[in-house]
């Protein structure tokens, strides 16, 4: 068996790994890599798995890193099959027709400035998505599924986002059956809203993410302090506060600690906006997916009808409503994606914002070098934002407690509990940056018998 790393490999976008036997090709994940905008588009538009040969994609969970490049795939030729759980079919059928959007809006701004010159094509269109949706077989959690006579995965929640797994892929070559275990993303205990990463029963080779393996992250609890904390300082100030966050897992955090906030007559009493229509249906998807969600939304929702509602806060949807928070007075608080202010309608917000010394700007969890999002973290003087050059004079507040990845605390709980009954033969480490996988690597020798390795992309080892 050979395993050939494509993406997230020495860097953290860009998830897709391909494994192959003598007579099988699935790819692991098919994500979008993100960062610097021309770099980006030449690595999205070169697939290296052969995307014709594929037998099939197992897909991790619905973040745009992970599953945003499928439609991509099936434009190269991919006309496999793609398997996931049903809360993550569901999620991508969002972010992919977003994605799509978003891809053709982009060429048709970039072709307006070229003038009819060298025209830029979207790396997908609507239609692109729309087919690799139909490809999709959601498969149930906790259970084994025979995808052929000699290949079987098993879904494990992976604490992550809504529909997030732990992949055991179980693959017979000759008389052996060989075990690989990808986490995708490994998500953290004791997070609101989620269950905790499940264990697995070790396995043959361990494919695992590392985007903060060393780091420990500041408890949950803090993070609601300190949401608490910038919204009354900047209420007071008359200023608004500018969360950037992505439509799928960090809003719907945001949001249920804000819901906890106002049932406990802490919140101010100001106009909260989740201004992203895209974060809206992703919403609803966990109101779908209740029995997904841990025993806390359980017990809240004993006495609370609905938590991600409550009297001050208001979900828009046109642009038009979009707009006219720009030209609103008084404080309130916008939360609108892109995360890392890539795209999206949270630029607006931030070019009416960013410059004011009354308002505040809080970036959530990891921000990718290159991005608007890294450079506002970064807390650079100046940006810039739809071509133009913008003064950073807003406080920046940089949050770490609502990270939906496992932290080097969470790493050591799940690989105890995954090796009690003895250790992983072996380890790649993907998905992280140096330090990160570095960090991980050094604790992962505790539990794994062979090598640890951390690849480089496009790098291949015989398993």
């Amino acid at each position: 068996m050979k395993i050939t790393f494509l993406g997230a490999a020495g860097e953290v976008t860009g998830s897709q790994h391909l494994i192959e036997t003598d007579n099988l090709r699935l790819l692991l994940d098919c994500g979008l890599f993100q960062g610097h905008r021309r770099e980006s588009r030449v690595k999205n538009m070169e697939f290296h798995c052969h995307p014709k040969d594929l037998d099939g994609v197992i897909l991790s969970h619905a973040h745009i890193d992970h599953c945003g490049n499928l439609p991509g795939l099936y434009r190269a030729g991919f006309k496999g099959t793609i398997f996931c759980t049903d809360a993550t079919a569901d999620i991508a059928s969002f972010m992919l027709l977003d994605a799509a959007h978003i891809q053709e809006e982009d060429a048709k701004y970039l072709n307006r400035k070229k003038r009819g010159k060298d025209l830029i094509e979207p790396l997908y269109t609507t239609e692109d998505a729309e087919d690799v949706l139909r490809q999709f077989q959601p498969l149930q959690f906790n259970e084994w599924h025979e995808l052929a006579t000699d290949v079987r995965v098993r879904f494990l929640p992976a604490g992550h986002i809504l529909g997030s797994a732990i992949t055991e892929l179980e693959i017979r070559e000759g008389s052996l059956w060989k075990r690989i275990v990808f986490t995708g993303d490994l998500g953290r205990y004791k997070m609101p809203l989620l269950v905790d990463p499940y264990p697995v029963e070790n396995g043959d080779v361990l494919i695992i993410e590392s985007t903060y393996g060393n780091r420990v992250h500041p408890p949950v609890a803090d993070m609601k302090d300190d949401l608490l904390r910038i919204i009354s300082d900047t209420a007071l100030r008359g200023g608004r506060v500018i969360i950037p966050a992505f439509s799928l897992g960090r809003t719907q955090q945001v949001i249920y600690h804000l819901n906890e906030l106002f049932n406990e007559n802490k919140l101010p009493r100001i106009p909260v906006y989740v201004d992203s229509p895209l974060s809206t249906r992703c919403t609803e998807v966990h109101r779908r997916y209740q029995e997904h969600l841990d025993e806390d939304v359980n017990k809240t929702l004993r006495h609370d009808v609905d938590i991600f509602s409550f009297e001050t806060l208001h979900y828009t949807e046109s642009p038009q409503q979009s707009m006219e928070l720009n030209d609103k007075s008084g404080p309130f608080v916008v939360i609108s994606a892109s995360g890392m202010c890539e795209s999206g309608r949270v630029l607006h917000h931030l070019k009416h914002a960013i410059s004011n010394e009354r308002n505040t700007i809080i970036m959530i969890g990891y921000q990718a070098p290159g991005t608007l999002g890294a450079r506002i973290a970064e807390k650079q003087p100046f940006v810039r934002i739809h071509d133009a050059e913008y003064a950073v004079k807003a406080h920046v507040e940089l949050l770490g407690g609502l990270s939906a990845h496992a932290d080097v605390n969470d790493f050591k709980t799940w690989l105890e509990q995954s090796t009690e009954h003895g250790d992983f033969g072996r380890a790649f480490i993907v998905h992280g940056e140096k330090d990160g996988a570095t960090g991980l690597a050094s604790m992962l020798k505790e539990f794994v018998d062979g090598e640890v390795t951390i690849p480089q992309r496009f790098e291949s080892f015989k398993v």
